[in-house]
């Protein structure tokens, strides 16, 4: 393995990491402040801070979408995903919803056909039939004691691969900053809205008083958390490629059950090692065939 791949696997594993640490963070406030104005004020210091980043470097030109109509999807899918995941991990053990998450790939995958008029190959509709599989075995003691808000981390892993349609279609309009700058100014001001919306509400998780100093500061570090993320996961993929990053995503998944268990005492259960086995072995599947099919066409 070269010295340039190693350095960039390391990076994205560094990267994935900190997604979870962040999620760590955010589930820390539940209680604190209303899982909406959570979402709202993260994505306001990350617009801010990202846009400040775009302006110094690219100036003027960099704030221009292409396609204003894709990027305005793509801000309102990752709303929409993270607003579901963080009123999940609100109420879910961390491990739990984060598992569930996984299933987005695949869900990306096998909406590519329909959306974007791929070709869905049958390894893509076996791998999404056990990982559905899997995400029934965590969700049915969740959907049991929480009722249809078990379901929120399913709702979210479907967004979130609308937002990854969305970025396919939206390759190449613009640098790796500007195109994170345009899906967080979009989705910044959504969740303001939501979450104004959610007060007005009346329901009483939902109400928006003037948070502790500490649930500002946790807001802005999961802001620069998820930005250095996105940023050490792309600099990973620039050096290894994104086929051999591809398995680093699932630390995501062992940073969470570590941290929910320090942190919340919140033990996985059979059924959550049972079914994060299963989506994970479904992805690992879907990679490897990917690999194998790749290889294939360059050999000929």
């Amino acid at each position: 393995m070269s010295t340039s791949v190693r350095s960039g696997l390391l990076l994205a594993l560094g990267g994935f990491a900190l997604l979870s640490l962040g999620d760590s963070i955010i589930k820390t406030m539940a209680g604190d402040w209303s899982p909406l104005a959570v979402g709202a004020l993260r994505f306001l210091f990350g617009a801010t801070g990202l846009s400040v980043l775009l302006w110094r470097n690219e100036g003027a030109p960099g704030f221009r979408p292409r396609s204003l109509r894709l990027q305005l999807a793509r801000g309102l899918c990752l709303a929409i995903a993270s607003l579901l995941f963080f009123c999940a991990i609100f109420v879910m053990p961390l491990a739990e919803a984060t598992a569930v998450a996984f299933l987005s790939p695949l869900l990306t995958a096998l909406l590519s056909g329909p959306l974007l008029g791929e070709k869905v190959r049958p390894a893509v509709w076996l791998a999404s039939l056990f990982a559905f599989a899997g995400v029934t075995v965590i969700l049915q003691p969740n959907v049991a004691e929480l009722g249809w808000v078990g379901l929120l981390p399913l709702a979210s892993a479907f967004f979130f691969s609308l937002m990854m349609i969305a970025n396919r279609a939206a390759a190449g309009q613009g640098s790796a900053l500007s195109m994170q700058v345009f899906v967080a100014l979009v989705a910044a001001p959504v969740l303001v809205v939501v979450a104004v919306a959610g007060h007005l509400s009346g329901v009483p998780l939902l109400q928006v008083d003037a948070p502790d100093w500490t649930v500002v500061a946790r807001c802005a570090a999961v802001a620069l958390s998820a930005s250095t993320a996105h940023w050490l996961i792309y600099l990973g993929t620039a050096r290894a490629g994104a086929a051999a990053v591809a398995p680093m995503t699932y630390v995501q998944l062992l940073v969470a059950s570590a941290m929910g268990w320090l942190l919340f005492g919140d033990r996985p259960g059979l059924a959550t090692l049972a079914g994060a086995a299963i989506i994970v072995s479904a992805g690992l599947y879907l990679w490897r065939s990917s690999r194998n099919l790749q290889g294939g066409l360059r050999n000929r």
